[in-house]
């Protein structure tokens, strides 16, 4: 996926087989998604279909659940999410599903890891973080993720305790303005960062992108549709 992305795992016994073999399956299955829906892979099932060499029919069935939760997710935000974007080497509109994918995928490694006994676990992609616990897990405690100040990156500016749930942010702090505005096409450049929580990564991902686009509008419509989730903009 272009990132890094980290597991780690505590409890109340130590690291046995099983938690490594769910370790394991937690990265492959992350390596899977990256072999199918990846932009950056020229023989990925998505850069296939795109130009013409594989049907979306033959296409892995990943591909076709992505494309149905995307319009899924411009329709709960209004259209301040889309995966309808520039590609980035000749600039033609194409379906670019970066935008869900990765609090997607991390969802499905993370259910290898649900399945293991008495543990916590927190998994990091990229800085959004998904917290859960196995079968049995009893009194594990909680994470505590550092929200980063977008104006002085050193700086922490908040902190969110998690024990099961998600934390995902949005801003151009690191990779510069590369979130498009939905309504207008055009890059959102300004500065700060929206930050997001709540129990999916996958929705706390599109909402923390949302929020970026539009403050406003976006936390008016996530009160309205996704009232489990909580923000904060920078």
């Amino acid at each position: 996926m272009g990132m890094p992305i980290s597991v780690h795992v505590r409890g109340t016994v130590a690291p046995d087989a099983d938690t490594e073999t769910a370790v394991a399956q937690a990265f492959s299955h992350l390596r899977r998604v990256d072999a199918v829906l990846s932009p950056w892979r020229a023989d990925s099932d998505l850069m296939r279909v795109r130009r013409g060499e594989l049907s979306a029919d033959d296409a892995h069935p990943w591909l076709a659940e992505v494309r149905s939760l995307c319009a899924e997710a411009v329709e709960r935000t209004g259209g301040l999410f889309t995966a309808d974007l520039p590609d980035r080497a000749d600039g033609r509109r194409v379906f670019d599903p970066t935008g869900l994918v990765k609090g997607w995928a991390v969802e499905g490694a993370a259910r290898h890891l649900a399945l293991v006994e008495r543990i916590s676990f927190c998994i990091n992609a990229g800085g959004d973080v998904l917290a859960g616990t196995g079968k049995y897990a009893g009194e594990v405690g909680q994470w505590r993720v550092g929200i980063e100040d977008p104006a002085e990156r050193t700086r922490i500016a908040a902190t969110v305790a998690l024990t099961v749930g998600a934390v995902a942010t949005s801003g151009n702090a690191a990779r510069g303005a590369h979130i498009t505005d939905p309504r207008t096409g055009d890059p959102v450049d300004r500065p700060g960062s929206a930050t997001v929580t709540g129990p999916s990564l996958l929705w706390a991902d599109i909402w923390a992108t949302a929020l970026f686009v539009d403050p406003e509008a976006a936390q008016a419509m996530m009160a309205l549709r996704d009232p489990a989730y909580r923000s904060l903009v920078l």
